[in-house]
């Protein structure tokens, strides 16, 4: 399998899983959380939704469908990934994980429904595509590195800020899927909420990406002062841009009681958010294209041999 090939499966991957967010969310927000009340089953006798059920039941249905769209990108990366040459030991776990949390994501769609959307077991259901998200994206940026060791190019202390921001990021997300569980979006008029303050929840929320705000610009001004490497400053910049819209979106939305499609755009906005913030945790360190073979004896040894997915010391100048 050619690797741009794989590249171009890793980069589709990134978009259904960015997407079923989506649909999720179009199922939450619209009340049709239970627009199928059996599965696999959209009722009982009926594997697919009928014109009886309604617009809920269609909007559920398109949602399981999509489902379906994700599992076979997923199988389809991790056959490329396996078939592809040189081979990737990191690329094929990646697309492993991704393809995991299909079957992963069917049994807790199953008990959302058995439970009458749950929301903490629905709440789960969101937290599950970040996670699969988050590995899909890694396999997306390893698909268009070269082969050979990592060197990191910014200072220990400065990788330390990056993987904080990536942790803050990821308890905001965390806390706002809270405050969503908490708030009046169930997916269903009769499902119950997570018994919390919303208010309160919300207010952590709030501080949350204020602390995020905060690192963010604490790492670009630093990476300014050390003179990172461009492509460093800019993942900072972006996710900073990125934060200040979404906490836009947030702010209206919660003065406005929280409308339907300014919720649905948050919702995007995470998706979008995290991989901005894995991007800084990836922008810190670059790996190098592998030596050529300069003796017969060396062109033996093949890329697929020799590639290396192992982090490496920083190279000293003389090795450079």
């Amino acid at each position: 399998m050619s690797p741009i090939w794989v590249r171009r499966l890793s980069l589709t991957n990134v978009v259904v899983n960015v997407l079923i967010i989506v649909t999720g969310g179009a199922v939450r927000l619209t009340g049709s959380g239970l627009g199928c009340p059996t599965w696999p089953n959209c009722q009982p006798g009926a594997f697919h939704a009928t014109p009886e059920m309604g617009i809920h039941g269609a909007i559920e249905w398109s949602n399981r469908l999509f489902g379906f769209v994700v599992a076979v990108v997923a199988i389809a990366t991790l056959l490329a990934t396996v078939l592809r040459k040189p081979r990737r030991t990191s690329l094929i776990k990646l697309a492993l994980l991704v393809a995991i949390g299909v079957p992963l994501q069917a049994i807790i769609g199953l008990i959302t429904v058995t439970t009458d959307l749950n929301p903490w077991v629905v709440s789960c259901h969101f937290l599950v595509s970040v996670g699969v998200l988050a590995a899909a994206y890694l396999g997306y940026v390893r698909s268009g590195e070269p082969d050979g060791v990592v060197e990191q190019s910014t200072p220990p202390a400065f990788r330390l800020l990056a993987r904080l921001i990536t942790v803050v990021s990821l308890t905001a997300i965390v806390l706002g899927v809270i405050v969503t569980g908490s708030g009046p979006h169930a997916g269903d008029p009769d499902s119950p909420r997570i018994p919390l303050d919303s208010a309160a929840m919300a207010q952590l929320h709030v501080d949350s990406v204020f602390l995020l705000l905060g690192l963010t610009v604490a790492a670009g001004l630093a990476a300014v002062a050390l003179k990172a490497p461009a492509r460093v400053t800019k993942a900072i910049w972006v996710l900073l841009g990125i934060e200040l819209a979404q906490g836009g979106i947030g702010f209206v939305q919660f003065f406005t009681g929280l409308p339907e499609v300014l919720v649905g755009a948050h919702m995007l906005g995470s998706a979008i958010l995290w991989m901005a913030a894995l991007n800084v945790l990836v922008s810190i360190r670059v790996r190098h294209p592998l030596p050529q073979p300069r003796s017969p004896g060396a062109a033996e040894s093949t890329v697929a041999d020799i590639e290396s997915d192992e982090p490496a010391e920083p190279l000293t100048p003389v090795e450079k």
